[in-house]
């Protein structure tokens, strides 16, 4: 495997300003925000993509929506509502080849797609 940058991050050895951080997953910003809120959510574990997924990752995948839901909750968009993202292959946006899940929110989102 590449240098993965996601993988980087949680090591510690690419710093970086962690919204969350727990043995499982850490969030942080997007560096390009499509949303007055955008972050992301990051499994720990090197997972290339939603394509990698299998039954065994569905307490993770859980995790992972938790862990949007708290922090889109301390960025003061749970009651106003934001969209869950899973970028997929190239056409679907992925750029890091590393599972993570966007959270946008902050404003009305229109219809994707």
């Amino acid at each position: 495997m590449t240098e993965c940058l996601f993988c980087n991050m949680a090591s510690g050895k690419t710093p970086v300003d962690k919204l969350h951080d727990d043995e499982q997953v850490f969030a942080i910003r997007d560096i390009h925000p499509r949303a007055p809120v955008h972050f992301m959510v990051i499994p720990k574990e090197h997972i290339p993509s939603a394509l990698a997924i299998g039954q065994e990752h569905g307490p993770l995948l859980a995790h992972m929506i938790q862990v949007a839901n708290q922090v889109a909750e301390g960025e003061g968009i749970a009651d106003t509502g934001y969209r869950l993202a899973l970028n997929v292959g190239k056409y679907g946006g992925l750029l890091i080849y590393h599972l993570h899940m966007h959270v946008l929110g902050g404003r009305r989102l229109g219809v994707e797609g």
